[in-house]
C-alpha cells in the first residue's frame, strides 16, 4: 500500500537518512522513537508537506513523491488538533469536503456516520473552545476521515489526553481501523501505547530507522542498545562474553547458549527478574544475593533497584508483592532470572 524507498530529507542541521519502509493496506503501523528522532518529519513528507532531497514514496504502484498534498488521498491529524476556533463542530468536520470532488450527498452521509461513530452527536453546534480535549481530538479525527482518505496519518494523537481519555481513545482507534478502509500510520514516543495499538512498527532515532518489524519482535528482541532502552529493558549492561558466560565486571551471568567471544551487550526486562526473601531451589541458572537500594512507584507497579556487587538490577513487582515480601530499602534480597530472559546483541 505505502512504500517509502531510500528517503533522504535535508532540513539544515537535521537529516532523515535512508528511510525505507512498507505498510500494507488497512494496516495500523506505528512509528516510534524519542522526541527529535524525525517521526513527525517523516509523516509530513508522506503527506507532501515536506519535499525529500532523494528517494521516493509510492501508494500502490503510483509514485506520489512530487504530488501536491491535496492529490495524495492522505489526511493528517496533529496532536494539537488544529481546529478552526470560529467554526462549529460540524463546520470543522465539513471543511475538508470543500476540497473534495466526491458527490456532496455521499460526503454528508459519511459526516453523519462519523458523528455517530465518534460519539459527537449533540455537539454539532458547539465551538472548539467549549469542548474537552477528548472531544476536540474526535472532531479532528472526523474532519480527517470525512474525505475518505486512503491513508490516515496520526501525529501523537493521545499525548495531550489524560490517562482515562487516552485509554478510551485507544479503543476508538481500534474500532476505526476495523470500520474504515484507511491505512493508519501513527507516530508516538510511548512504547506502551504502540504495543497496545499496532501490529507492526518502526523505531526511529536521530533520523534513521533503528529497527522495524512486529511489535513482539521489537519488544522481545531489540537489535540495538537504543531500542532495548526505548522498549523498557532497564537492565542493559556492557559485557565481555566467554562463550556461555557474560562478565559484568566481577559478576558472571549464564547465557545458556554459546556466543562469539568479545564485547557485547545484554538486556533483561525488569518483569523477568524474580525476587525472593530466601534462596530458591530453582531451574533458573542466574541467582544473586543483593541489597535493595531504591523503590520507585510506577502506579500499579513498583521498580525495585537492587545492588549486587557493583551492578544495579531493576525488577518490577506489583503492590501486592511489595507488601507480601515486605520489600524495603536496605533489605537484603535474592534475585533470579532465566537464561532465556537474556537478550544478547
Amino acid at each position: 500500500m505505502i512504500s517509502v524507498e531510500n528517503l533522504h530529507i535535508d532540513l539544515g542541521e537535521f537529516h532523515l537518512k535512508d528511510i525505507s519502509l512498507d505498510v500494507e493496506k488497512n494496516e495500523f503501523f506505528i512509528i516510534m522513537g524519542p522526541s527529535g528522532s524525525g517521526k513527525t518529519i517523516l509523516l509530513e513528507t508522506i503527506a507532501g508537506l515536506v519535499q525529500p532531497k532523494a528517494g521516493c514514496i509510492k501508494i500502490g504502484t503510483e509514485d506520489i513523491t512530487h504530488l501536491p498534498p491535496e492529490k495524495r488521498g492522505i489526511s493528517i491529524v496533529y496532536q494539537d488538533y488544529a481546529l478552526f476556533p470560529h467554526l462549529t463542530v460540524v463546520e470543522n468536520i465539513r471543511y475538508g469536503l470543500h476540497f473534495n470532488k466526491e458527490d456532496k450527498a455521499a460526503g454528508e452521509s459519511r459526516l453523519r456516520e462519523l458523528l455517530m461513530l465518534l460519539n459527537l452527536e449533540g455537539l454539532e453546534k458547539r465551538y472548539p473552545e467549549t469542548l474537552s480535549g477528548g472531544e476536540q481530538q474526535r472532531v479532528a479525527m472526523a474532519r480527517a476521515l470525512v474525505v475518505n482518505p486512503q491513508i490516515l496519518l496520526l501525529d501523537e494523537p493521545l499525548s495531550a489526553l489524560d490517562p482515562r481519555l487516552r485509554e478510551e481513545f485507544r479503543l476508538l482507534l481500534k474500532q476505526l481501523q476495523k470500520r474504515t478502509t484507511a491505512t493508519i500510520l501513527m507516530v508516538t514516543h510511548d512504547f506502551s501505547e504502540a504495543l497496545a495499538l499496532g501490529g507492526r512498527g518502526a523505531v526511529m532515532n536521530a533520523g534513521r530507522i533503528e529497527q522495524m518489524g512486529s511489535m513482539e519482535d521489537i519488544f522481545q528482541r531489540p537489535k540495538s542498545t537504543m531500542v532495548a532502552d526505548f522498549v523498557g529493558m532497564k537492565n542493559l549492561f556492557a559485557v565481555t562474553i566467554d562463550y556461555e558466560i557474560a562478565h559484568i565486571g566481577d559478576l558472571q551471568v549464564h547465557l545458556g547458549r554459546g556466543y562469539s567471544n568479545g564485547e557485547h551487550f545484554i538486556a533483561i526486562r525488569p518483569e523477568d527478574i524474580v525476587l525472593s526473601a530466601e534462596q530458591l531451589h530453582s531451574s533458573m541458572r542466574n541467582s544473586f544475593n543483593g541489597q535493595i537500594v531504591q523503590i520507585i512507584s510506577q502506579g500499579f507497579y513498583y521498580e525495585i533497584h537492587i545492588v549486587v556487587g557493583k551492578v544495579i538490577f531493576c525488577a518490577l513487582v506489583t503492590k501486592g508483592a511489595l507488601l507480601e515480601m515486605d520489600l524495603q530499602e536496605g533489605r537484603e534480597i535474592f534475585l533470579f532470572f532465566k537464561s532465556t530472559a537474556i537478550h544478547t546483541f
